[in-house]
């Protein structure tokens, strides 16, 4: 069973507006807290005359991540998101790139404090006597998370016009495009890999579409069990006969699935969404109690703040345990699972306090404006790539990339109108 062999949907006029899909909330904060929680456990750090050096602890269980890896169900969560505020903004009269320059606005907009915060920090730390090395480590390391935005925002702007097009024409371009890249890339032309950040994240962005429009009704019981085994069987068919690595993340010195994303993990997402489809009456069902329902309206308006500080909250905790303490277990070893629980415990708190403290900026001032949309975006999405590449560490390109953010920022969007005076 493949993704590209989906059942047309059935042409049907705009629907009128829908609830709030708690499926898709459930996916999306799981997801999310599934990423911070895999980021937390897997690096294995020991520090020697001020240098770090890391590993990762599920090297030893690379199966583990078939089921952690659950960044494919996050674009999907994303794709069925984006359909439903386009139509929805549609509805009511407002155009595409009016949506496209509030989508990005609300994007982009978190990551001006992680900026300010970091841009001068490294300098901060080796100036009260931190060794450079681990903190440059820290610095790059917190600016690799914003891959996922840069590619999100591909993904938002390339929405309007793919929702136009025929999924039975667009799945399979993207999944053959997918499938033809790593042919090029494993014939000995590694570049050509990042092709698919297009084709792979587009495809399950585009699988997202096809749910917000009911196209994934059928997608239940038998149908949604055949669609994970047949997924999770093909990516244990590509990892036993192709070149895909067992581990669907990143692992050092050996070839990933993640970067650049392989067509391996279209496969992997077949499995998962076949899987969540099967248990979506049961998520559902508990998505509608009232303790899950206060949990996810507590979540899910800051999943963007949670995801682009976890790793700074890590930074905090293991600066404190492995360099100041000295602290530095066995991955797998019981000290090691001993310490686990109060340094969860330690790095969910001080997520909490700057989730609390930095949330707000999920919802910017002021409102979008569109008028510059093409020029802001290529600068966002240039900006967020350099940052991917540098991170925070001490240079020139980081200061740079964050200027270039704030101008794309600053294009679109406008001061909120100001209140009339009393007389």
């Amino acid at each position: 069973m493949s993704l590209t062999m989906l059942p047309p949907a059935a042409e049907r006029a705009p629907a009128a507006p829908a609830p709030r899909d708690r499926f898709i909330d459930v996916l999306r904060v799981f997801g999310m807290v599934l990423v911070v929680v895999q980021h937390w456990t897997m690096p294995v750090l020991s520090y020697a005359q001020g240098r770090l050096t890391t590993g990762n602890a599920l090297a030893a269980i690379p199966y583990v991540t078939w089921i952690s890896q659950v960044m494919p169900l996050v674009f999907f969560t994303g794709g069925a998101a984006n359909a439903i505020s386009f139509r929805s903004a549609a509805r009511r009269g407002g155009t595409a790139r009016e949506w496209t320059a509030r989508r990005v606005r609300r994007l982009a907009w978190p990551v001006v404090p992680l900026a300010v915060v970091w841009l001068p920090l490294p300098h901060l730390l080796t100036a009260l006597g931190v060794p450079a090395q681990p903190v440059e480590v820290a610095a790059r390391t917190v600016g690799q998370l914003l891959w996922f935005l840069a590619v999100y925002l591909l993904a938002v702007v390339t929405t309007p016009r793919l929702l136009r097009m025929r999924a039975g024409v667009v799945l399979p371009v993207l999944a053959g495009g997918a499938v033809l890249t790593d042919v090029v890339r494993f014939s000995g032309l590694e570049a050509a890999g990042y092709l698919n950040v297009a084709f792979v994240w587009l495809a399950v962005h585009q699988v997202g579409f096809r749910y917000a429009e009911g196209g994934l009704e059928w997608l239940r019981g038998r149908r949604a069990a055949g669609l994970a085994v047949a997924g999770f069987a093909m990516v244990a068919a590509l990892v036993a006969t192709g070149p895909y690595p067992s581990s669907m993340i990143g692992m050092p010195g050996m070839i990933s699935n993640m970067a650049p994303p392989s067509a391996c993990l279209l496969a992997l997402f077949a499995g998962q969404l076949g899987l969540a489809m099967l248990l979506r009456p049961a998520v559902n069902a508990l998505a509608a109690r009232p303790v899950a329902e206060r949990v996810l309206t507590a979540l899910a308006p800051h999943m963007m703040t949670i995801y682009l500080w976890h790793m700074t909250a890590l930074v905090a905790v293991a600066g404190v345990a492995v360099i100041g303490l000295g602290l530095t277990p066995t991955a797998g070893s019981a000290a090691w699972w001993s310490a686990a629980p109060p340094c969860l415990a330690a790095l969910a708190l001080v997520l909490v306090g700057l989730t609390a403290l930095l949330g707000r900026f999920e919802n910017p001032a002021g409102a979008a404006a569109h008028r510059h949309v093409p020029v802001a975006v290529p600068l966002m999405g240039g900006a967020l790539l350099t940052l991917t590449i540098t991170g925070f560490a001490p240079g020139p390109a980081p200061v740079i990339a964050s200027v270039a953010l704030g101008a794309g920022l600053a294009l679109v969007s406008r001061p909120a109108a100001a209140a009339p005076r009393r007389r």
